[in-house]
C-alpha cells in the first residue's frame, strides 16, 4: 500500500475513534451525568419508560447530531476557502460570512416572525453571498489586491458593522433581538431534528460539492497557472466552491448562529495529519470539525454545571490564539 495511503487509513482510523469516544462523552453530559454504557443502552436498546434513555434520544442526540453538522460544515468551509484563496487565516467568521448571514436572519425574524423558518438556510444564503462579495471587492481595490492581510482588515471592518446594525436593531425590535439573543453569539441551546432536516439537503449538498471537487482544490492551492496548466476552467470551479461554502456556511448559522473560528482551526489541524492533499483534507476536516464541536459544546454544559456557557464564547476563546499564532507566523 502506498506510503500516502497508509498514512490517511491511520489518521482516519484514529480521527473516528476520537469521533466516536466525544459524541459519547457529549451524550453523557448534562444536568444528570450518565455512564458511556448507559448512552450506550439508549442508543442500541432504547426503552421508552427508561427517563434517562428519553433524555439521551429525546434531547441530547438531537443537539449532538446538530453539533456534529454545523462542526463538519464549517470546517469544510474554512478548508475551501483556504485551498481555493491559498489564504491561511480564511474562515467564514473573519471575513464577514458568517456576521453577514447572521444579520440577514435577524432581519427576516423581524419581519416575518417565526411563520418561516424553512426559509431561513436560503436567508442566511443571501446574507453570506452578498457579505462575502462585499468584502472581496473591498479587498481586491486595496494597493496589494485581496491580500491575505487585505481580507482580513475588510472582514473584520465589515463584522464590526454587521455588528452595530445589528445592536441598532435590538433598540426597534427588543423583542425579536431577545429571542436570539443567545443565538446570536453562537449556542446549540434548543437544537432539533424538526431545525436539521430543514438544513441537511443543504449541508449535504455542500459536503458532497467540496469533495467531488477536492482534487479541483489541491491544484488551486498550488496557483492558477498549474490549475490552468491541468485543464481546469479556474473562474468556472471557483465559483462553484464558493457556492458550496455559502451553503454550508449559511445551513451553520441557521442552526446555531454564528460560531467562530471553526473553520479557521480546524483545516491547520487536518493539515498536521494528514498532509497537503485536499482529496483527504477534505473528508478527514468533516470528522474532526462534527468531534471538535461536540468537545466545545460539552465543555459549555461540562464547565459550570448546571448552567451552560454559550458554545459560541467557547469557540472564541479557543479559536483567537491560533489565529493570533497564524498571523504572526504567515504574515511575517
Amino acid at each position: 500500500m502506498p506510503r500516502m495511503n497508509v498514512r490517511f487509513v491511520a489518521s482516519l482510523c484514529l480521527i473516528t475513534a476520537g469521533f466516536v469516544l466525544t459524541l459519547f462523552w457529549h451524550l453523557s453530559i448534562g444536568t444528570q451525568n450518565v455512564s458511556f454504557s448507559e448512552v450506550f443502552q439508549a442508543l442500541t436498546a432504547y426503552d421508552e419508560d427508561n427517563f434517562t434513555h428519553l433524555i439521551i434520544q429525546e434531547l441530547r442526540l438531537p443537539r449532538a447530531l446538530v453539533a456534529a453538522a454545523v462542526g463538519a460544515s464549517l470546517a469544510v468551509s474554512g478548508a475551501v476557502m483556504q485551498g481555493v484563496t491559498r489564504n491561511p487565516l480564511a474562515d467564514p467568521s473573519l471575513l464577514g460570512m458568517m456576521s453577514g448571514g447572521a444579520l440577514a436572519v435577524v432581519i427576516f425574524m423581524s419581519i416575518f416572525g417565526q411563520s418561516f423558518l424553512i426559509w431561513l438556510p436560503v436567508v442566511a444564503a443571501i446574507g453570506s453571498t452578498v457579505s462575502a462579495i462585499i468584502v472581496w471587492t473591498v479587498a481586491s481595490r486595496t494597493r496589494g489586491g485581496a491580500s491575505p492581510l487585505s481580507l482580513i482588515l475588510a472582514g473584520s471592518a465589515y463584522t464590526a458593522f454587521t455588528v452595530a446594525l445589528l445592536s441598532l436593531f435590538n433598540l426597534f425590535d427588543e423583542r425579536t433581538f431577545e429571542q436570539m439573543r443567545v443565538w446570536l453569539v453562537g449556542s446549540l441551546i434548543g437544537s432539533n431534528l424538526e431545525s436539521l432536516m430543514w438544513c441537511l439537503p443543504w449541508i449535504l449538498l455542500g459536503l458532497v460539492g467540496a469533495i467531488v471537487l477536492s482534487p479541483t482544490i489541491t491544484a488551486m492551492s498550488m496557483g492558477e497557472h498549474i490549475a490552468t496548466g491541468l485543464g481546469i476552467n479556474v473562474n468556472r470551479r471557483r465559483w462553484q466552491l464558493l457556492v458550496c461554502v455559502v451553503v454550508l456556511t449559511a445551513a451553520s448559522v441557521a442552526l446555531a448562529g454564528p460560531l467562530g473560528f471553526i473553520g479557521l482551526v480546524i483545516p491547520h489541524v487536518v493539515r498536521i495529519l494528514v498532509g497537503a492533499d485536499y482529496r483527504v483534507i477534505v473528508p478527514c476536516s468533516i470528522v474532526v470539525g462534527a468531534g471538535y464541536l461536540l468537545v466545545v459544546d460539552s465543555l459549555a454544559r461540562y464547565l459550570i454545571q448546571p448552567q451552560e456557557i454559550a458554545t459560541g464564547l467557547i469557540t472564541v476563546l479557543l479559536g483567537t490564539p491560533l489565529f493570533v499564532l497564524l498571523v504572526k507566523v504567515k504574515v511575517r
